[in-house]
């Protein structure tokens, strides 16, 4: 049994591919860039379907205007990506694989400016690039299929269930969290380096997760147990990557591509 359990779980890791992030992260992935992008497509239609979307003109072209700048600054051109602005108090954005952009009102209340809104939308945008939406589900699965192995494993044994209960504790805070939070700091790092190539003003990052700080009101859970950096974190990281990011937004401003977006009142 054993045997057939460790064949079983040799077949499902050679069927991964390997890959390295934007930053040189070594990946595991299950699914193909089609694949993910139908997926992302289909999320994104229930989306528009089962969220309000946002008609004041003046929001849409602001949230617009930005995204055309961190589009262009990809190589893509904007009209490939569809841009939707979610009527909700959310101070959330998205990027999903398939060219979709999310961004919903709430957040505009805290992004207080242009170069804000880029940083994360530039941050969510990295997330696709670096395909964590891949990695995550790539995951997902492989966990799901190693929690039902050791089912088998240890049916017959008294402490099954205790013992289970215990390998879905470990996979839950000691795989796929701390595994988010790296997720989380390398869209940072590649957000950053986009939004300054695309003309806005990277040190704008970190004033963002001040008032996103300021924002939660201290109620952010421990780290530790978060898929998310602590504000201080990343505060401090984005503050450490101003050296390398600035020369590339100063290049950026010479070159014509900074933005000028019209905010809402």
């Amino acid at each position: 049994m054993k045997r057939s359990i460790a064949i079983a779980l040799g077949l499902l890791l050679t069927s991964c591919a390997t890959h390295q992030s934007p930053t040189g992260r070594n990946q595991m992935l299950l699914f193909s860039g089609s694949d993910m992008a139908k997926m992302g497509d289909q999320s994104f239609e229930q989306m528009k379907q089962q969220q309000p979307i946002s008609e004041d003109k003046t929001t849409n072209q602001y949230v617009q205007c930005v995204a055309d700048g961190i589009i262009t600054a990809l190589g893509q051109q904007p009209s490939d990506w569809e841009v939707v602005v979610f009527d909700s108090e959310q101070v959330n954005a998205f990027a999903l694989p398939g060219n979709n952009i999310g961004v919903y009102t709430g957040l505009l209340n805290v992004a207080q400016n242009q170069d804000q809104l880029a940083a994360v939308m530039g941050h969510e945008v990295a997330h696709v690039l670096a395909n964590h939406s891949n990695e995550r589900v790539s995951r997902s699965q492989l966990s799901n299929a190693g929690l039902e192995l050791a089912s088998v494993l240890l049916s017959g044994n008294a402490n099954a269930g205790l013992y289970q209960q215990a390998a879905g504790a470990f996979i839950q805070y000691g795989v796929l969290m701390p595994y988010g939070r790296i997720q989380e700091s390398e869209a940072d790092v590649v957000g950053a380096d986009l939004m300054a190539r695309a003309g806005f003003d990277p040190n704008q990052a970190v004033a963002l997760w001040y008032n996103m700080a300021e924002a939660s009101g201290g109620s952010a859970p421990p780290e530790l147990l978060s898929t998310h950096p602590s504000h201080s974190t990343r505060i401090s990281d984005l503050k450490n990557l101003q050296p390398k990011v600035q020369p590339l937004y100063k290049q950026a401003v010479q070159q014509g591509k900074r933005r000028s977006c019209k905010q809402p009142s």
